[in-house]
């Protein structure tokens, strides 16, 4: 086979032409340049490149470059503005009158944006009160009108250690501050790499010195820039969460160690709105002390959920007794530690209950039986049930615990686990369950009781001792079940309550009901879900005798419009059927629902398109 190969040909070419005649080759010509790379005078979307700035005395110097959503280079830029708030012995401070840091955009007196290059530009922003020595913090954003978008605020740069909260901890909750409802979530900044500075870029405006005020209460123009510190905001508003959170609880919010407190007002806006009347001396304190530390209440409850954990087994079958065995274990050291249960009851730690379940796709009722237990040499303990499947009964068998710590009067901490259920012809089956350990704790940082000894550690798995496929329970109206009633208590009928004919939400409207991966570690699996009913006297004003297809019961309970019901329904959701048209066994009964054909993942109107399941 002969090899063509472009490379040799061309040595062979050239050892001809050197072995002809070197004629002239004519005159060099003039070189070649390169052209100007391509340019555009609009953008939808403005990105920002800064290449330098500098503080210097009464003002600050930008050299920046700026693309549009594609990548080339902008031209006719006419808006840019900056802010500095500066470091003080009262914090960060940004002051209307200018008297402390400052602001300045293209219109402001002795300011200048001139293109030294195709994209590239110069931005002075004078500032009176800033010098070579300013410390603190620095935003600039560029753009806005009819052609050219307004970019995204950037802290261009900021003091070490201005802040102890950060982007991690906010957004924890609120998965993605920028695309929220909540008021001036546009200001949502960005750092110079592109990655979101949510503190430093609220701290621009909403500074550790609040703005002043004359004896009428009127605003004026020196202090901070707000009457809101950032501070205020963080310790009251959160303290507006209805269960389950606990503002003491400071290493929520806090991820760095707080060793520095310009006012006693941090701490008096917290302690005040908490009803703490005592005096607050930061005298009292070493210098070096974490603040954070000053609080330990909460601290203790989360401790107990972090380090211990259980393991509730299969049921087995003994004789005529079905039999799990549950462990509780202890990580706080280098290796885990198997507890003692039995010890630990008696001596009043630990209180137990555990449940056994009847399991068809998903629990469908309890099992009735006389419950016995007996405290193994391991420390584990076994708890046995008269209940025994019946031959040829398709109905499995799982167990529930719930291990309870009370560590302050009052309070109390949950563990729980599930089992696999175990079917009369010896197989298993685990049910399912879309959350993780931390999805409710993340929010609800009490780690404790919610209600009725469900807790929200171990992603409310508790719950499910009541809150189960099976068991009709009107949960204020929220939802039936478990995932309908946590969707419905969020964002649906149950969010909110009537007060004076109107209605008051929750703050988890304050909240994106499409944040899916607040609790959800990934996509749910529509084909996953069992093709089931399940009651719903919740959505049928708590009277009974009514159930659900699980996959519209999951959706209505947060789309519960007309529009979203009929949506359903016209798809072979189904709401509210009476159980006497299905029969008795109406939780064998397969449903008509077809949702997944459209909004199974990767769908063209799959589910991840419309809520969030990354962060």
């Amino acid at each position: 086979m002969k090899v063509f190969n472009k490379r040799y040909l061309a040595l062979v070419v050239a050892g001809t032409i050197g072995l002809s005649a070197c004629g002239s080759d004519g005159e060099d010509g003039e070189d070649g340049t390169t052209p100007p790379p391509p340019t555009v005078e609009s953008s939808q979307v403005t990105n920002v490149d800064v290449i330098s700035y500098a503080l210097e005395e009464g003002l600050v110097r930008f050299e920046f470059e700026i693309t549009n959503e594609e990548g080339v280079l902008i031209t006719g830029l006419g808006e840019a503005s900056a802010e500095v708030a500066a470091l003080t012995e009262k914090g960060i401070q940004r002051s209307r009158d200018g008297s402390v840091g400052g602001s300045a955009n293209t219109s402001t007196e002795g300011a200048s944006l001139t293109m030294t290059d195709n994209g590239r530009y110069e931005f002075i922003a004078p500032m009176a009160a800033v010098n070579a020595g300013t410390e603190g913090l620095i935003r600039l954003a560029v753009g806005g009108g009819d052609n050219i978008a307004k970019s995204r605020y950037m802290v261009v740069d900021k003091t070490e250690n201005i802040h102890t909260t950060s982007t991690a901890t906010c957004q924890s909750c609120h998965v993605d501050f920028l695309a929220s409802s909540i008021k001036h979530s546009s200001y949502t900044a960005i750092n110079p790499d592109g990655e979101t500075d949510l503190v430093a870029g609220c701290m621009a405006c909403h500074n550790h010195v609040a703005r002043d005020v004359d004896d009428s209460g009127s605003s004026l123009n020196t202090g901070g820039y707000a009457k809101n510190t950032l501070q205020k905001i963080g310790h009251i508003n959160h303290q507006q969460f209805e269960t389950g959170f606990a503002p003491s609880n400071c290493y929520t919010c806090h991820a760095e160690p707080i060793t520095q407190v310009y006012t006693t007002d941090t701490c008096l806006d917290c302690h005040i709105e908490a009803g703490v009347t005592a005096p607050v001396n930061l005298n009292a304190f070493a210098a070096d002390q974490d603040f954070r530390s000053l609080h330990t209440k909460m601290p203790q409850q989360q401790t107990i959920d972090e380090v211990h954990y259980t393991v509730t087994s299969t049921p087995e079958l003994k004789g005529e007794l079905s039999c799990t065995t549950l462990s509780l274990l202890n990580t706080a050291g280098e290796e885990e530690v198997a507890l003692n249960i039995g010890e630990m009851v008696d001596a009043g730690e630990i209180a137990i209950s555990m449940s056994f379940m009847k399991f068809h796709g998903n629990i469908t009722d309890s099992a009735s039986g006389t419950t016995s237990s007996t405290d193994n040499e391991d420390g584990s303990r076994e708890y046995c049930t008269t209940y025994v499947a019946p031959d040829g009964d398709d109905t499995g068998l799982m167990a529930l615990s719930r291990v309870t710590f009370s560590p302050n009067e009052g309070d109390q901490v949950i563990i729980s686990s599930k089992s696999a259920a175990l079917f009369a012809d010896g197989s298993e089956e685990a049910r399912r369950f879309n959350v993780t350990a931390e999805s409710c704790t993340t929010c609800h940082n009490s780690h404790g009781e919610f209600h009725k000894s469900g807790g929200f550690a171990d992603g409310g798995m508790s719950c499910l001792s009541c809150h189960y496929t099976g068991k009709d329970r009107r949960a204020g109206y929220s939802g039936p079940g478990f995932g309908p009633m946590i969707h419905g208590k969020h964002w649906g009928e149950g969010s909110y309550k009537i007060v004076d004919g109107e209605k008051e939400y929750n703050s988890a409207a304050a909240l994106d009901a499409v944040n899916c991966v607040a609790c959800h570690d990934s996509v749910v699996d529509l084909y996953e879900m069992p093709n089931q009913y399940m009651p719903s006297k919740s959505f049928n004003g708590g009277s009974d005798g009514v159930v659900t297809s699980q996959i519209t019961a999951n959706c209505f309970a947060c789309h519960n419009d007309e529009q979203a019901k009929n949506h359903m329904m016209s798809n072979g959701g189904e709401i509210n059927t009476l159980t006497t048209d299905l029969g008795d066994e109406w939780y064998l009964t397969p449903t008509n629902e077809s949702c997944a054909t459209c909004h199974a993942e990767g769908k063209s109107y799959g589910i991840e398109k419309f809520h969030q399941f990354e962060r």
